[in-house]
């Protein structure tokens, strides 16, 4: 990965794109009495929702280790991130498809269509430029992977639920979109529920996907594959180092730990190993900023 996305601004942006596209959807599903509008403007609600968690986590992944929690509270902001995914599954998706389904028992024709159409059109811009936003910090971490091996391999939990709510948020717009066109054209009702089912049904499928990413943080993983590997190579390379046994990496939110294994050159004193540990820390330190815990254990075998 090239470097690190400024998360909290991209946040912030999808925060205020997600709240007036849901005070917009929300006036026309009242007036229209549309299904696919009235599961859009839910979603929006759920997105607001969900990034004002996502900031309480990344708030509180910044407090200082304890005793209790020596390595920190930076693993919190994936527990708000997994919460995040199981909301989106649960008041977007599954409110959505109860939604659709609630209409085609009913099937009462629309009423003001065109409103509906003007605010989706509002809302695809709206969600357009927070997608721009969300992908610019997207291709500042990325570098020249694909979109798909970096939503894999990253390890920042909550541009992954931006990234996967504003994706399910503009694929949720079209369906809707396509749906009340579709009724308004032909007359028929049917059309706005199975509209709002697709909406559901897109909701529940991206949030399996985050979900499934967030969880292998949650449970403890390493940094990111590319920044292992340097991390490896880099230890090899010092002067200090013989042979590397051993390099675990454990992605703490936005720091890193490293616990190295690896014999060093020489037959030296307790004091000259130790200065030679530490030597090889602080250069560590100095190349990876995001390492904020080093162990590092001198070894003569595996």
């Amino acid at each position: 990965m090239s470097g690190k996305a400024d998360s909290v601004r991209t946040i912030f942006l999808a925060l205020g794109a997600n709240f007036a596209i849901f005070v917009g959807k929300l006036v026309a599903a009242v007036v229209t009495g549309s299904g696919s509008m009235l599961a859009e403007a839910v979603h929006s609600l759920a997105d607001c929702g969900n990034q004002v968690l996502l900031l309480i986590g990344m708030r509180q992944a910044r407090r200082a280790p304890s005793p209790d929690h020596p390595l920190g509270y930076g693993m919190v902001v994936y527990f708000w991130s997994f919460l995040v995914a199981l909301l989106l599954f649960s008041v977007g998706g599954v409110f959505s498809i109860y939604e659709g389904l609630h209409k085609l028992e009913t099937l009462e024709p629309l009423r003001r269509p065109w409103l509906a159409v003007g605010v989706l059109v509002f809302g695809v811009a709206a969600e357009t430029f927070s997608m721009w936003g969300c992908l610019r910090e997207v291709n500042k971490a990325r570098g020249n992977h694909s979109l798909w091996r970096w939503f894999r391999e990253s390890r920042q939990s909550e541009l992954i639920v931006v990234f996967g709510e504003d994706l399910a948020a503009l694929l949720g717009l079209a369906f809707a979109l396509a749906a009340v066109l579709a009724a308004l054209l032909t007359g028929d009702p049917v059309f706005d529920a199975a509209g709002s089912i697709a909406i559901g049904v897109l909701l529940c499928v991206v949030a399996v996907f985050v979900a499934r990413e967030v969880a292998s943080l949650l449970v403890g993983q390493s940094a990111e594959p590319g920044l292992h590997t340097a991390l490896a190579e880099f230890v090899r390379a010092q002067p200090e180092v013989e042979r590397v046994f051993n390099l675990i990496t454990l992605q703490l939110g936005p720091d890193v730990m490293v616990a190295t294994k690896a014999q060093m050159h020489g037959a030296l004193s307790g004091d000259e190993l130790i200065a030679a540990i530490n030597r090889v820390e602080a250069a560590m330190k100095a190349r990876f900023p995001e390492i904020r815990w080093s162990f590092f254990e001198p070894d003569i075998a595996d």
